[in-house]
């Protein structure tokens, strides 16, 4: 697998580049490099005194980055982005995309551990480096806290039920692999599709290990201040968890529905281009499945 080159279908390609209504000498960021397909579009539109600044924190990500001197490439978590901005020397940018998808690579590459498909290890670590696996979450976690995962993050019927039962089985079993897992979920899978019901499992596992929700927050907030005045936001979700984030940010400068005691003085320096997420085309869903729970949203700051 190591000599494989990392790839991805690019979702939204067009609709997510062309809503940073790109300036030829402008700075640039593409905050989930992935397999490029971003990048490079941004890097067509860009002059020869353009930059762009691509993060991704998968080493393996890195194997098709273009030959381009317009081209700064941060090998880091797009949480940082703030301090690699400063660091480059980029207070301020023109725009910033990201797209917030597992990659088809990822997905496709049993040993780590995304996809249902395939047996592997249970790791779904974005970042080799970091420590937390999947494994680690389903042998240690209490009762309550893999109750509360399973409901929050994957929206999973029965995860009281779900957090029982792993808690009751795991001592005796080597839980290490995807099959063990769903050799031994099958006795609680609700529903009449079983893959449905394993992906929502595998989502909130996933969001966990990598703390996907915790790092867009982060995000979100340095890109307001990391953006030019006039500057673009280009953000791609893939579930409704995501997605609220990134609208309710744009729309109030915060995600917090609920919270009476935030500071009335909290106000949003985004404001979104659009009055609805743009969703892919039929044909763009045919060709790629994965595109169909994409979901973009397009900001400009205030």
């Amino acid at each position: 697998m190591n000599n494989q080159e990392f790839y991805h279908t690019t979702v939204l390609l067009h609709e997510a580049v062309d809503g940073l209504d790109i300036k030829e000498d402008g700075v640039y960021v593409d905050a989930t490099f992935g397999g490029g397909g971003h990048s490079r579009e941004i890097l067509k539109k860009l002059g020869e005194n353009g930059k762009l600044l691509a993060f991704d924190q998968d080493e393996d990500a890195w194997r098709n980055k273009p030959d381009d001197e317009r081209l700064i490439a941060v090998t880091e978590n797009f949480k940082y982005l703030r301090r690699f901005l400063r660091l480059h020397g980029h207070g301020e940018v023109d725009g910033i995309l990201a797209d917030l998808g597992v990659s088809s690579f990822q997905f496709d590459t049993a040993e780590r551990g995304f996809s249902l498909r395939y047996d592997g290890p249970l790791d779904m670590r974005m970042d080799k480096r970091s420590e937390l696996t999947a494994a680690h979450i389903l042998k240690t976690y209490s009762e309550a806290q893999l109750h509360k995962l399973f409901e929050q993050y994957g929206e999973v019927r029965n995860s009281k039920q779900l957090a029982k039962h792993i808690v009751d089985k795991r001592k005796g079993m080597n839980m290490t692999t995807i099959n063990s897992l769903k050799a031994m979920l099958a006795p609680v899978i609700r529903g009449g599709n079983p893959n449905k019901y394993l992906a929502q499992v595998f989502q909130a596992l996933r969001i966990e290990v990598n703390d996907e929700l915790g790092v867009l927050k982060d995000f979100l907030q340095q890109a307001a201040l990391c953006l030019k005045p006039g500057g673009r936001l280009s953000v791609i979700s893939f579930h409704s968890l995501e997605d609220r984030i990134v609208k309710q940010f744009i729309k109030k400068g915060h995600w917090d529905e609920e919270n009476e005691y935030l500071p009335s003085e909290i106000k949003p320096t985004l404001k979104a281009t659009t009055n609805k997420p743009i969703e892919p085309t039929e044909k763009e869903v045919k060709v790629n499945p994965r595109a169909r729970s994409a979901r973009l949203r397009i900001a400009e700051k205030i």
